[in-house]
């Protein structure tokens, strides 16, 4: 049996979704798994799919995640990947073209 820390994950992205606008950002956010507290992270790229945050600490690959990115509402998302102290997740309900483009030029 794999452990958790070994387990492949569900969510990996196709080559066509990865290739998505991207945006490269630094944007300290606040996230949070299950009933743990928030915890502070650093965003780092992010496209109407999903997002790379650093930081998060004892990634629970098994829970969903709640993340704050300021100017926006409360998103939820699943971890798709870790690999060191990166995380990757794709959102639970994708980005608005729209509101990914209007979020990326007023943060920039």
């Amino acid at each position: 049996m794999e452990s958790l820390a070994t387990a492949p994950l569900k969510c990996v992205p196709s080559e066509q979704v990865r290739s998505a606008n991207r945006a490269l950002l630094a944007l300290h956010c606040e996230v949070r798994q299950g009933t743990r507290p928030w915890q502070s992270v650093l965003l780092e790229d992010l496209s109407a799919t999903g997002f790379r945050i650093t930081g998060l600490a004892y990634a629970d690959q098994t829970k969903e995640l709640s993340i704050r990115i300021p100017r926006m509402q409360l998103l939820s998302a699943r971890l798709c990947w870790i690999i060191g102290p990166m995380v990757g997740c794709e959102f639970t309900n994708p980005l608005h073209i729209a509101v990914f483009d209007h979020l990326v030029k007023s943060l920039r």
